[in-house]
């Protein structure tokens, strides 16, 4: 959900913000047990407290953060996707830029194509 927010075009949340918004629901979030909720392990975290009052902060359905079953909002499945295809562009346009001097133009197009094979069996 953080990788959504900023694929929106909006800026990071930072845990003070997170942190902010639930307790003004009533919901205590420490910085320890934000790590644990983000990482997924940890004491506490199917608490449905908590995951509703985050799915409320994300602008998701509550289901999501708490039924393992339910679907990806097409909302961020689509942003989701969006990120990686412009992650994946950044790592391109990177490799390309750093080594463009180096090759020959057909060098640089084969390369490109290498870059976009391997990006594409990391999904």
């Amino acid at each position: 959900m953080l990788d959504v927010v900023v694929a929106e075009g909006g800026r990071p949340y930072e845990f003070t913000d997170i942190q902010a918004a639930l307790a003004e629901k009533g919901v205590k979030l420490s910085r320890a047990r934000w790590y644990y909720m983000r990482d997924g392990d940890g004491p506490l975290v199917t608490d449905e407290k908590l995951l509703m009052a985050l799915a409320e902060f994300f602008g998701v359905p509550g289901a999501y953060l708490t039924d393992p079953g339910s679907e990806m909002p097409d909302r961020v499945e689509a942003q989701l996707e969006l990120l990686k295809t412009m992650r994946k562009n950044q790592v391109k346009s990177f490799a390309l830029r750093a080594l463009g001097e180096v090759y020959d133009a057909e060098s640089v197009r084969s390369l490109a194509k290498l870059i976009d094979t391997a990006l594409d069996k990391g999904k």
